[in-house]
């Protein structure tokens, strides 16, 4: 199949190479459901990934002087408010309408309706699902620019594991009609053209990290292992409590929620809760504020990561910024391994050898430490990427009104 973007874009534009050159002012909506406790601080709520980054963008843009709008659910307060110059509508509360209908009401005609009142140039979504195409076909039919972000391998994954069976002809339909695709990696651009004969612009993920300037770079005295992330089965929580028990002479700090954005607890996510609780070197802190994890980055001796697939993780970014390794199952496009970022693995045998070199060998921590934090510094600051974000949100709406 050709490619979509050859010399020109799809509607004729020449093709910008997004380095942050931003002329005008634009409107955005951003649609994101769950992003309400991100945005506004709400610790109750279920906060992601994606729903950090998205809001992360909304207040960027906001600040810059464009006008923003994001839609999510309805989790009480008015149906319309302003936060950190951001508009918020909801749409409608996650639990209304009847169980086997809302998908349409009041889920499709809210977002439809919340879509309207918005008023955007342009119409951005990250993460697969249905919604992505629900967007698409609003957006084509109202004449209205519209663009999607993967935000794991997953999403460009023919068998789409993260998506409900009955949302897989939605989200390929909004893969085909929006009018720019981001990847987070080169690996996803090239499983999005392979697999789906779409091409699409790398933009990576940004990161603000309240890491101090003057961060020493050296092997902590810490023996502490930190573990972050949402306890279900796609990031295998359960190696790391078989690496704990399997390296006594560690802690584990087990860091992340248990419950899942519906607010329930799945039955895996308990029994490591109950598996976690009669391990005698790990601790289950469950869900922290943001503000509280730089003790948790700067005490520790690195990240670990169990997962099955990821898009480019937050976690990393964040431990990166603080000069922390990485010691992963799961390695983006290569980097730690390229750019000696921690140590790439296949299975707990050999993550628990990697913890055992870090430990035993100050000097090439400090050389890991040293090329994390400039990694992030190079690829992942707000300076590197958001003005980036900009350019192609403006780019997009000027080649929609050619």
């Amino acid at each position: 199949m050709p490619s979509r973007w050859c010399a020109t874009t799809k509607h004729g534009c020449p093709r910008n190479k997004l380095k942050g050159n931003v002329t005008g002012k634009f409107s955005v909506c951003i649609v994101c459901h769950q992003a309400y406790a991100a945005l506004s601080g709400n610790q109750s709520g279920f906060v992601g990934g994606v729903e950090r980054q998205t809001s992360f963008l909304a207040r960027w843009l906001a600040q810059r002087g464009h006008k923003v709008t994001m839609l999510t659910w309805n989790e009480g307060g008015p149906e319309e408010e302003v936060i950190n110059q951001v508009r918020v509508i909801k749409i409608c509360r996650r639990d209304q309408g009847l169980r086997g209908l809302r998908f349409f009401h009041p889920r499709w005609t809210g977002l439809v309706k919340a879509l309207r009142r918005a008023e955007a140039d342009v119409y951005y979504h990250n993460g697969s699902e249905g919604v992505t195409g629900q967007m698409a076909l609003w957006c084509r039919k109202n004449r209205k620019s519209f663009v999607f972000s993967t935000a794991s391998d997953a999403d460009c994954n023919p068998s789409l594991p993260l998506v409900s069976k009955h949302e897989h002809f939605l989200y390929r339909v909004g893969l085909r009609k929006a009018d720019r695709l981001v990847t987070q990696t080169a690996t996803q651009q090239w499983r999005l053209r392979t697999e789906f004969g779409l091409d699409s612009v790398i933009i990576p993920m940004p990161c603000l990290s309240p890491c101090p300037e003057e961060r020493v770079c050296g092997l902590p005295s810490s023996r502490r292992i930190l573990w972050v992330g949402r306890v279900c089965s796609v990031k295998r929580p359960d190696r790391l409590l078989d690496l704990a028990q399997a390296c006594q002479d560690l802690s584990f700090d087990f860091v992340g929620p248990f419950c899942g954005p519906d607010g329930g607890i799945e039955d895996y996510a308990q029994k490591i809760k109950e598996r976690a609780a009669q391990i005698p070197n790990v601790k289950a802190h469950g869900t922290m504020k943001q503000d509280s994890m730089s003790r948790f980055y700067s005490n520790a001796l690195c990240l670990c990561c169990t997962s099955e697939y990821e898009g480019f993780p937050n976690t990393f970014l964040e431990a990166w910024s603080y000069g922390l390794p990485v010691v992963s199952t799961f390695d983006p496009d290569g980097v730690i391994a390229k750019w000696n970022l921690g140590l790439a693995v296949n299975n707990i045998l050999d993550m628990k050898e990697a913890l055992g070199a870090l430990a035993a060998s100050p000097a090439r921590y400090a050389q890991m430490s040293g090329n994390a934090r400039q990694y992030y510094l190079r690829n992942h600051t707000v300076e590197a990427v958001l003005p980036r974000f900009e350019s192609l949100f403006l780019e997009t709406m000027s080649c929609r009104n050619v």
